[in-house]
């Protein structure tokens, strides 16, 4: 197979600006979704889309409930989808939510999101990946920085940057709770990382990221170049970013506990590969070969668009324009 995005090749390699476009454009959905074109702009500028309160409060708490019963639930704990946090033994992540809940199937079609999503790739899209992340009060562990597509193309064998994650705040995200931060512009850039893929990678990679960390001197002068971004607001709140775009997160040194909902959209012309790093696929859980078909939008499956008043305060209305994160 040609690889348009070498990495793990034992050996430094020197990033270079991607070969795939942000925003791909179609005339089926470019120009009739929901984003306008300020909004557009911005996401192929600074590789994300911030929209804080684009769900109400109402929406997301349910979802507490279903994590506590997969705690109680020896079988699932003990399953590979299920990540423990390597510190404390608790619940970290829980993989492929999609196909364990209607009530998060549903909501990673719901119209809004979904017609984003498709406008931004440019077709129908699947679900490549989902889960739940939560980091508890004083001990949740971090993540270094690296970009979701270098390890989706080497292990997964995701082909082209044509793919994007939606990350919904469960519980309030804020600067001591290890928000996401993100490196504005840095999706413009491959970064190659050195050390080769072991077998079973996954296994060790989903606690602590050790392979795909981009060298040092690579994220100093991406981050000189864009800055560094956290965008934190109240449960409820949306997070669109590219798959190339670097992130990372700190441990939560806070009493807080920092909950989000992640669903990854990739293009239906987007699909798996063989791994380019010459290895065996990660599991289906990690990375959707077997059912990716197209999803439908499930307008009966919608909630009320404008979220409850919170604290007293007036409810929220969503306004793409003028909702979408900035310097």
């Amino acid at each position: 197979m040609q690889d348009a995005y070498p990495t793990r090749r034992g050996e430094p390699l020197e990033p270079f600006p991607r070969l795939d476009p942000v925003v791909h454009s179609s005339a089926r959905f470019r120009w009739h979704g929901p984003l306008d074109e300020c909004a557009l702009s911005r996401y192929e500028r600074d590789g994300f889309l911030w929209f804080e309160g684009f769900f109400g409060r109402e929406r997301v708490e349910p979802f507490f409930d279903e994590l506590a019963a997969l705690a109680r639930d020896s079988e699932a704990m003990n399953s590979d989808r299920v990540i423990a946090d390597p510190a404390n033994g608790e619940l970290r992540s829980v993989f492929s939510m999609h196909t364990l809940s209607q009530r998060f199937s549903n909501l990673t079609r719901d119209p809004r999101i979904l017609g984003m999503v498709q406008q931004l790739l440019g077709s129908d899209v699947y679900l490549h990946q989902s889960r739940i992340n939560d980091k508890f009060g004083f001990q949740g562990g971090g993540f270094d920085w690296h970009s979701d597509f270098e390890t989706w193309h080497s292990e997964d064998g995701m082909p082209r940057m044509r793919a994007v994650s939606a990350s919904i705040l469960l519980t309030e995200n804020n600067e001591f709770n290890g928000p996401l931060m993100l490196i504005p512009g840095s999706h413009q850039f491959f970064v190659p990382c050195i050390d080769r893929t072991p077998e079973d990678n996954w296994k060790d990679s989903l606690k602590k990221q050790r392979l795909g960390v981009p060298e040092k001197s690579a994220l100093r002068w991406l981050a000189n170049r864009g800055g560094i971004q956290a965008p934190k607001g109240p449960p409820g709140s949306l997070l669109l970013f590219e798959c190339n775009t670097l992130h990372a997160s700190n441990m939560n040194m806070s009493p807080w506990s920092r909950a989000n909902l992640f669903f990854v959209y990739n293009s239906v012309e987007n699909q798996m590969q063989k791994p380019y790093c010459g290895l065996q696929p990660r599991p289906e859980f990690l990375a959707t070969r077997n059912r990716a078909s197209p999803l439908t939008m499930r307008d009966d499956a919608v909630e009320p668009a404008v979220p409850a008043p919170i604290n007293g305060e007036a409810p929220y209305e969503p306004e793409m324009e003028h909702n979408v994160f900035t310097n």
